[in-house]
C-alpha cells in the first residue's frame, strides 16, 4: 500500500463484523474492501456530475407539469 494514508473511521459494530467476515472469506483486507467501495462510490458521483453537465442546457420541466403530462398520457 505505498503512498496510502492512515485514517480512523468509526463503524457500527454489525458493519465491522460483516467486513471482518467478508475479509476472512475473500482473503482481502478490510482496507482493500473499504478502498474499493469508496472508489466505486466516487466513480458513480463522477458519472452523475458528467450527466448533469451534459444535461445543463436542457429545458427544465416543473414537477407538477410532468405529473399532469403522465396523467394525460394515461401513464398514471
Amino acid at each position: 500500500m505505498g503512498g496510502s494514508r492512515r485514517t480512523t473511521i468509526y463503524l457500527e459494530p454489525e458493519i465491522h463484523r460483516a467486513l471482518r467476515l467478508k475479509a476472512a472469506s475473500t482473503e482481502r483486507s478490510i482496507s482493500d474492501m473499504v478502498n474499493a467501495a469508496l472508489k466505486q462510490a466516487l466513480m458513480e458521483d463522477a458519472a452523475d456530475l458528467e450527466d448533469f453537465e451534459r444535461r445543463r442546457a436542457e429545458k427544465s420541466v416543473p414537477f407538477e407539469d410532468f405529473v399532469r403530462g403522465l396523467r394525460r398520457r394515461g401513464k398514471l
